[in-house]
C-alpha cells in the first residue's frame, strides 16, 4: 500500500531533510562564506537520521502502529534539530560568528509540517481499519 497519502507527505519530509539541506545554507559568516549542513557533522547526522527514518517509516505501511511511532520519533528529531538552530541563533549576540540566517534553519519546519500531515493520515487509516473491525 505504497500508494498511500502519507507516503508522499513521508517522501516530502524525506527530500527536507536530505535533499535540501545541500541546497539551502544554513548561514553566512562575517566573511561572506556560507555554512551548509555538509559542514557540520552533527547538523548533517541529524537531517539525515530524519530522512533515514522517513524512508524506514514509508516501508512500515504493514505496521500502522510502528509507523505512526517513528513519525513522533522523528517529529521530535526535528525538534532537537531545530533547538541547536534556535540556540545557535539566541546565543550567539549581536555580529559574533553569524551575520546572515539562511533559509536552512527552517528545514526543520516543514519536515516537521509534512510529518505531522503523515502522522494524521496514518492515524486515519488506523481509525478506519478499526471501525471496519467493529462490524464483523
Amino acid at each position: 500500500m505504497l500508494q498511500r497519502i502519507q507516503t508522499i507527505y513521508l517522501l516530502m519530509a524525506a527530500g527536507a531533510s536530505a535533499g535540501l539541506v545541500f541546497v539551502f545554507h544554513l548561514w553566512k559568516t562575517n566573511e561572506g562564506v556560507s555554512v551548509f549542513a555538509k559542514d557540520n557533522m552533527l547538523y548533517l547526522g541529524l537531517f539525515l537520521g530524519s530522512a533515514i527514518l522517513s524512508i524506514i517509516a514509508i516501508f512500515m505501511y504493514k505496521n500502522r502502529k510502528s509507523q505512526f511511532v517513528l513519525g513522533r520519533l522523528n517529529i521530535i528529531l526535528n525538534f532537537i534539530l531545530l533547538g541547536f538552530f534556535v540556540y545557535l541563533s539566541l546565543n550567539l549576540s549581536g555580529e559574533t560568528a553569524v551575520s546572515e540566517k539562511g533559509i536552512g534553519m527552517f528545514l526543520p519546519i516543514v519536515s516537521i509540517v509534512f510529518l505531522a500531515l503523515a502522522n494524521k493520515a496514518i492515524k486515519k487509516d488506523e481509525d478506519l481499519v478499526k471501525s471496519v473491525d467493529r462490524l464483523r
